[in-house]
């Protein structure tokens, strides 16, 4: 039995009822964290408003998107620099992330950094390392500790391909797997580690084929399907839970954008754009949603101008927040001695 259809039938509801329910929230997150991320690539970081770098996930929003609402709210979440709607999933507003970036008050470090690198512990969410796989060794303490201290929750950890070829990603799944921590890995596999191809960077056809190897189920996932992301999650957050350690996800996707905002993609053949553009997960879940009768093409229109207004206000609001004072400057970053 599919997880959306066991919600369902838990709920006393029908499964179209409790299907078309949950793609309006896939569809609200996958646009949110698309637009928010186009103004902040394409507008302000060309206007120079942005200091610092500016990476999205054009094209491979399903994955966080279909990942993150299987959370409970005291699960943890380890994000990479794609997976911007795990932070509106918990309650950060679009205007916190605006003025993260442009270094103002108002974004969730005050100031201090600006760019990705951002968290709230009190949300449950870890901020971003810059090297992807130093998350994992940390993602799988937290999930230690969780077990120690007899808690049912779980660790999501996200990462790119590129993490799973350094020495620390497999150094953290291999304590999880020993400990049987309770662990979610979840690979945003878009083809690329930076400029590099999957095949110049493993040998192994998936990176799901590493997991056997430390005793780890593992299972590859259309990541640009966010029902089948959601399903998939479904069932290795099922067995995290359940403590039976840790379970490996690699969502097979495509970066539709270059590394960061300053990098082109040269190096990326131009037929790929074409036939990836062709799978993208808002498209995709739009015509789905049609097709079921879950909603009308007019009505996720208006549903998706709403977003362009709500992401209009945000950034106003973002750019009247002030740069922070040199008061503040070691404000949250050493201990204060009485």
């Amino acid at each position: 039995m599919s997880a959306v259809k066991a919600m369902a039938l838990s709920n006393g509801a029908d499964l179209s009822s409790a299907e078309a329910g949950l793609a309006r929230q896939f569809h609200r997150y996958l646009c949110l964290m698309r637009e928010v991320e186009d103004r902040l690539e394409r507008k302000l970081y060309r206007q120079g408003k942005i200091v610092g770098g500016v990476y999205v996930g054009r094209g491979q929003e399903a994955i966080c998107v279909g990942a993150g609402l299987t959370a409970e709210p005291d699960d943890w979440f380890f994000p990479c620099h794609r997976d911007l709607a795990l932070y509106f999933m918990r309650g950060v507003h679009p205007r916190q992330v605006f003025a993260q970036y442009m270094g103002r008050v108002g974004g969730l470090t005050r100031g201090k950094d600006a760019n990705m690198h951002m968290g709230d512990l009190k949300l449950k969410i870890v901020a971003i390392i810059s090297a992807m796989a130093a998350s994992v060794p940390v993602a799988a303490g937290t999930a230690m500790g969780m077990q120690y201290q007899g808690l049912a929750n779980i660790v999501y950890v996200f990462f790119g391909d590129g993490a799973t070829s350094r020495g620390d990603w497999h150094e953290g799944i291999n304590l999880a797997s020993v400990r049987k921590a309770p662990l979610v890995l979840i690979c945003n596999n878009n083809q690329y580690a930076y400029s590099t191809p999957n095949s110049k960077q493993m040998a192994c056809a998936n990176v799901a084929d590493r997991g056997p190897a430390y005793g780890i189920p593992s299972e590859i996932v259309d990541g640009n399907d966010v029902f089948a992301v959601y399903e998939a999650t479904q069932r290795a957050a099922r067995h995290a839970r359940e403590g039976r350690g840790p379970y490996l996800l690699e969502c097979k996707t495509f970066r539709m954008t270059g590394h960061s905002a300053h990098d082109p993609g040269d190096y990326v053949p131009k037929h790929l754009w074409a036939e990836w553009a062709a799978k993208d997960p808002i498209l995709r879940l739009r015509r789905r949603m049609t097709e079921e009768g879950w909603a009308a093409g007019a009505e996720l229109d208006a549903a998706e101008a709403a977003i362009r207004g709500e992401v209009d206000e945000a950034i106003e609001w973002a750019e009247q927040s002030p740069y922070p004072d040199a008061s503040e400057l070691l404000d949250n970053v050493y201990e204060r001695q009485e």
